[in-house]
């Protein structure tokens, strides 16, 4: 099953939140109580995320946490799965 390569999350941030309102980096990171590192890693795809950024988005009247977290899932399940399936068993199989 192909699936599309949804964008890094962090990206729509970049562009559609961060630099629409005209903000620094250092500025959305101190609004948002996170250091700067952690928010310009997310901003350029280097780090996810995670469920802490995603409250204080919401919280900052950015979306909610649960639109964030879905968009950071499909974007590293379409990673997981351009990399290839794994080898596995079936778990519900009697072949050992």
């Amino acid at each position: 099953m192909a699936m599309t390569n949804p964008v890094h999350p962090g990206e729509l941030l970049r562009e559609d939140v961060v630099n629409e309102l005209g903000l620094g980096v250092g500025e959305a990171a101190a609004r948002l109580g996170v250091s700067r590192v952690t928010l310009s890693r997310v901003l350029h795809g280097h780090a996810r995320i995670s469920p802490n950024l995603a409250v204080r988005l919401e919280e900052a009247g950015v979306g909610t946490a649960r639109a964030w977290l879905a968009m950071q899932t499909a974007h590293d399940l379409a990673h997981e799965l351009a990399a290839g399936r794994p080898e596995v068993k079936r778990l519900d199989s009697a072949a050992v």
